[in-house]
């Protein structure tokens, strides 16, 4: 399910968009954390473009506004052993973005090692993409 945007992202989507676009917004990512925990990467990869091309928005631009059971789309993938997804997701954000605190303060390398999911295939492709030069 998708946790209403943020109130920080609604006042950027609100600064470059009108109010019934951030509206807008919400009902074309309605589905994405389903699409994340059936490992439907082509069907996630369609949503990130028609969101990219109709918004303007990269996935760091939402990553944070968006939880599915309490989680952020990258956990939610490791929780789910959503491989394809996860690692999707992962090489869509950039590296900064990836070492950002979460909502509970925890870096999502720290949340994995924390949670059993740092030697899974996604916890191993988020150490390399951090550790990439």
């Amino acid at each position: 399910m998708i946790k209403p945007l943020n109130l920080a992202l609604t006042a950027a989507l609100a600064a470059t968009l009108s109010l019934p676009v951030a509206a807008d917004i919400q009902q074309d990512l309605q589905n994405i954390c389903t699409i994340v925990k059936n490992n439907d990467k082509s069907e996630l990869r369609k949503k990130m473009r028609d969101v990219r091309q109709d918004y303007n928005l990269k996935l760091g631009d939402y990553y944070a506004g968006i939880t599915c059971d309490n989680m952020s789309l990258i956990r939610h993938a490791m929780s789910n052993g959503a491989v394809d997804t996860g690692e999707y997701l992962i090489k869509s954000m950039t590296r900064s973005e990836l070492s950002e605190p979460e909502a509970d303060g925890q870096t999502l390398e720290k949340w994995a090692e924390a949670n059993g999911h740092l030697k899974s295939p996604i916890g191993i492709a988020l150490v390399d993409r951090l550790n990439t030069n």
